[in-house]
């Protein structure tokens, strides 16, 4: 992980830890990349995710993860997977202001 914002970080995965994560990546252009949007509580992620899933996206629900926070993934529009993100930790406080 690279700090490349104010409040902004750049995680760098394997193909083997992206698709356990997020699952096999898509055909027919979305590159095999997540967007991921933190927030400060467990709370958050799923009324973001809900308020996905009400929109019309595809939804996959959030759970605990093995680094100690909490997260969930849905595909825009466009297929690029975005994760919802609550994460108690370092990280967590360097990417919320």
């Amino acid at each position: 992980m690279f700090r490349v914002g104010e409040h902004v970080v750049l995680s760098l995965w394997d193909r083997e830890a992206f698709e356990a994560e997020v699952g096999v990546p898509a055909t027919g252009g979305v590159p095999p990349i997540t967007l991921a949007h933190n927030v400060p509580t467990r709370e958050a992620v799923d009324e973001v995710l809900a308020s996905a899933r009400r929109a019309g996206a595809v939804v996959s629900a959030a759970f605990d993860r093995d680094w100690d926070g909490y997260s969930g993934y849905f595909a825009d529009p466009d297929g690029f997977r975005w994760e919802i993100a609550y994460n108690p930790g370092e990280i967590g406080k360097l990417v919320l202001p």
